[in-house]
């Protein structure tokens, strides 16, 4: 009898990012390559999306928060790991008014105001992200 072998599907490792806006700057972390980026992760065997960016925010920066809106999805070509990246982007929501604090997997973390991030090394995706959920947060509150 012959062995069964699998062979690996191509495809793209999937990272979940959370854009979180509390008092109007959104919170971001600095990672290995010198840029800044959303908080977020990798996705577990079982876990949802939601779940995942909810986690991986609060593992980052010790805040709570509620995943609302997938904002957008791309892939992202890493240039000096060489590979690519499924990016997913949700808009998150948190109450919490405590200090984010930083975690062991980044250099830094801050919040930034809406007008900082162009000029922040970050990828334009990110950037993208981020405009997105500051109009739709605008165009909540204006409904209200």
């Amino acid at each position: 009898m012959g062995r069964s072998v699998q062979v690996a599907e191509p495809g793209y490792p999937v990272s979940i990012k959370g854009v979180l806006v509390r008092a109007d700057r959104v919170l971001l972390v600095h990672n290995e390559r010198d840029e800044w980026e959303l908080p977020g992760g990798r996705i577990e065997p079982g876990e949802k999306p939601e779940d995942c960016v909810a986690r991986e925010i609060t593992e980052e920066s010790g805040l709570p928060i509620e995943t609302a809106e997938i904002i957008d999805a791309w892939v992202y070509h890493i240039e000096v790991a060489r590979k690519d990246v499924f990016i997913v982007t949700y808009g998150c929501t948190s109450t919490s008014d405590a200090a984010p604090v930083l975690s062991h997997e980044h250099s830094r973390i801050g919040e930034f105001r809406e007008d900082e991030v162009a000029g922040l090394r970050m990828p334009e995706g990110y950037k993208r992200s981020i405009a997105s959920w500051f109009e739709r947060l605008r165009a909540l509150h204006a409904t209200r």
